[in-house]
C-alpha cells in the first residue's frame, strides 16, 4: 500500500502571498505529496506580537487562499494553542494523528540555515523530515553545504525544491497597503479584497 504523505507548511502569513502558495504547489508536485495542510502561526516566539495581525484574520486569509487547490488544507492547531507556539509541538501532533503518514515539513532556506536556534532543534530533526525551498539571497553552496550536513548525521531527511523567484513578501505587501500602492496579483483575489473589507495594513 502507498504511504500518504503531507506536506506542512507553516507560517505567520500575514497575509499569505503567491510565494507561498508557489512553494507549497511545487512541494507537492515534486515530492508527490498528498496534502498540504497550512499552519498559521499563534505566538510566534520569533516576532514581536504587536506587530503580527490577529490569528483570525491570518487564518482567513489563509484560508481563503487555498480553497480553490482540492490538495491544499488549513489547521489552527497553533492558533488555538495557549502560550508560544513551537514546531516541535506541531511536527509531534500531526505525527500523532497521521501515526501512518510521513510528514514532511516545508520551510525556506534561511530556516533551514538556522535551524539550530529552534526549540529542541535536534529532536525536531529527528521528528520530521524537510522540503527546503531555495531562495535568492541565499548563497545555494552554504546552503547545499548544511542540507549535506544535516543529512549526514540524519540519514538523508532533507531535500530541496527550486521554485520560481518571486520578490514578494508579506512585509513588502503590508508597506504597500498601508502607503496605498497597487498588491493586485500579489495575493489572490479573494485575499485582496478581505484586506480592503477589514482594512487591514492601514
Amino acid at each position: 500500500m502507498k504511504s500518504n504523505k503531507i506536506g506542512i507548511m507553516g507560517g505567520t502569513f500575514d497575509p499569505i502571498h503567491i510565494g507561498h502558495l508557489i512553494i507549497a504547489e511545487e512541494s507537492r508536485v515534486n515530492f508527490d505529496l498528498d496534502k498540504i495542510i497550512f499552519v498559521p502561526t499563534g505566538e510566534p516566539p520569533h516576532k514581536n506580537l504587536k506587530n503580527v495581525t490577529s490569528a483570525k484574520h491570518r487564518y482567513e486569509m489563509t484560508l481563503l487562499s487555498i480553497m480553490h487547490n482540492p490538495y491544499f488544507y488549513i489547521s489552527d492547531i497553533e492558533i488555538k494553542r495557549e502560550g508560544l507556539t513551537y514546531t516541535i509541538d506541531t511536527i509531534k501532533y500531526f505525527k500523532k494523528r497521521y501515526p501512518k503518514s510521513e510528514i514532511f515539513f516545508i520551510i525556506g532556506a534561511d530556516s533551514l540555515i538556522n535551524i539550530d536556534k529552534w526549540k529542541n532543534s535536534e529532536e525536531l530533526l529527528r521528528e520530521s523530515k524537510f522540503i527546503v525551498a531555495k531562495r535568492v539571497g541565499i548563497e545555494y553552496s552554504l546552503l547545499e553545504e548544511r542540507i549535506n550536513e544535516i543529512n549526514d548525521k540524519y540519514s538523508k531527511i532533507v531535500f530541496s525544491v527550486t521554485t520560481p523567484y518571486i520578490d514578494i513578501s508579506s512585509t513588502d505587501i503590508r508597506k504597500r497597503v498601508k502607503n496605498g500602492e497597487n498588491i493586485k496579483y500579489y495575493l489572490p483575489l479573494d485575499v485582496e479584497a478581505y484586506i480592503k473589507k477589514n482594512r487591514l495594513y492601514r
